[in-house]
């Protein structure tokens, strides 16, 4: 079944206790068959405020998130990207405002190489590149321990590099979800599957568990 963010009000995921809701522009496709979620982005979509940039002038992303509550919580995903342009990418997504974000990516490098990236926004964005792959799918994951927010990824599903710990403040109405984005292309789709919602967090953030 496809959802476009014109025409409806939420989705839901098995295993996901909250529903998503469509947000930004420009409007980005989803379909969820048997437990994968499949996102199409708009063209020259993207979210993050240059910090060399115009303060006015903020890119947006169609975008699908939810609100899992106010615990801490475990959201993963393996995401496969269709890259075609720099900077396609499916994003794991955490939003409390237009203005504090993070992004945890499987982003197309300048260089043409899959890379994961991470992105954390206080007025503006900061973006940092972690480690290329061979391409093939990647696994991410948002852990919420508090105020505090940690960003993994893994190349099998089962050893776990911690990219950043960090905060955003007040982390009470954080929303998390999906995104697609295609900043210097036509659109980007990609397909999120094993997704899956735990409460809690690791025990350790750093052991590679």
């Amino acid at each position: 079944m496809s959802w476009d963010t014109a025409t409806v009000t939420d989705l839901r995921l098995p295993g996901v206790p909250f529903p998503l809701e469509p947000s930004g522009s420009p409007a980005c496709q989803a379909s969820v068959a048997g437990g994968t979620l499949t996102l199409t982005s708009g063209p020259k979509s993207d979210l993050f405020i240059d910090p060399a940039g115009d303060e006015g002038a903020r890119p947006d992303a169609g975008r699908w998130t939810g609100l899992p509550g106010e615990s801490d919580f475990t959201l993963t995903a393996r995401v496969t990207v269709g890259f075609a342009a720099a900077f396609d990418a499916g994003v794991l997504l955490l939003y409390l405002s237009e203005r504090r974000f993070a992004k945890l990516c499987y982003e197309f490098s300048p260089q043409r190489k899959p890379t994961a990236v991470t992105v954390v926004t206080r007025r503006t964005s900061d973006d940092s590149n972690s480690f290329e792959t061979a391409g093939g799918p990647l696994w991410l994951r948002i852990t919420r321990l508090g105020r505090a927010w940690a960003f993994h990824a893994s190349q099998n599903g089962a050893y776990w590099q911690l990219l950043r710990y960090f905060t955003l403040g007040e982390a009470s109405g954080a929303r998390v979800g999906f995104l697609a984005q295609s900043p210097s292309g036509a659109g980007c789709t990609a397909i999120f599957d094993s997704i899956a919602y735990r409460q809690g967090a690791p025990a350790s953030l750093r052991d590679g568990s």
